[in-house]
């Protein structure tokens, strides 16, 4: 593959320049910069900014700011809509699009009129600073999904549980599902970060398996963003039926691959070369929503 004409293209869909790998030039230079970026971060060192590499840079570079302003919310709501129908959360902190601080999707998903049945719930981290960041990082890729779950586990609605949201792959894993983005920068280097804006350190998640491997240590997910899993769960299950049910593995799950599976997933359960949410106890999770914990 022509790297110096893949990055020309990705520049132009997603927004980058040469300056953000300290160059000047679409060229080889550019090339075997983004090559040692992608080695100290672990990825496939091939020179192309692609979507992984993209997301990963942009999150460094919104590291080195001092702030990231969020707008506060207008008032606190306890709802979530699906099919244009308001559902009670047990939950403090949800925004909806069409409210101050809200985040509402311009393109990157498909408009269904029809009532839909989603049959499962996937979770994602978003290798992102905070919501708002991933929500442009979203926009940006012309990707979607339902929920964002900020460091301070505020839920962002971003769009109808009724619309098809492009987050899981694949359009018979999104005709089938409903998203959420759990905000997580995931490498340890961003600690401080989280620190000097004053979220507080997020635990290190050390001997994660995932796919038969053991993963690096990591950032892992507040307290208080899994309180709010947990409710965003349960009043998923209630509005759309599906089952409070998880797949008894940390790999791919034959029935969810085939689009068969009714219950919630973490991504990784789709496919191989996805680790989200590796550490992610999803039923420890729903043994904590039939018990009332959350």
């Amino acid at each position: 593959m022509d790297a110096e004409f893949y990055n020309e293209a990705s520049a132009l869909k997603l927004g980058w320049t040469p300056d953000w790998f300290g160059c000047s030039h679409f060229d080889e230079e550019l090339t075997e910069a983004i090559q040692k970026y992608q080695k100290t971060i672990g990825l496939k060192a091939d020179g192309l900014c692609g979507p992984g590499t993209y997301r990963r840079i942009w999150t460094d570079r919104e590291a080195q700011l001092e702030h990231i302003h969020e707008e506060v919310p207008e008032h606190q709501n306890t709802s979530i809509i699906y099919n244009n129908d308001y559902y009670d959360i047990e939950w403090p902190k949800v925004v909806l699009p069409f409210m101050k601080g809200g985040m509402k999707l311009t393109k990157g998903y498909k408009k269904v009129v029809e009532k839909r049945k989603p049959t499962n719930f996937v979770c994602h981290w978003d290798v992102c600073l905070s919501s708002k960041s991933c929500f442009k990082v979203l926009q940006n890729r012309g990707l979607s999904v339902h929920f964002l779950i900020d460091n301070d586990g505020t839920i962002y609605q971003i769009l109808d549980m009724n619309h098809i949201a492009y987050h899981a792959g694949g359009s018979l894993w999104n005709q089938n599902s409903i998203g959420v983005e759990i905000a997580n920068a995931y490498y340890p280097k961003h600690q401080e970060w989280y620190v000097k804006n004053g979220f507080g350190e997020r635990p290190i998640w050390k001997e994660k398996k995932v796919h038969g491997s053991y993963l690096e240590p990591f950032l892992g997910f507040y307290h208080v963003q899994l309180d709010a899993l947990k409710a965003l769960m349960k009043a998923v299950h209630e509005a759309t039926g599906i089952p409070l049910e998880t797949p008894n593995s940390s790999t791919t799950s034959a029935p969810a691959v085939r689009g068969q599976y009714e219950g919630f997933i973490s991504h990784y359960h789709l496919k191989k070369n996805k680790i989200d949410c590796a550490g992610l106890d999803l039923k420890q999770l729903i043994t904590d929503i039939n018990e009332g914990d959350y």
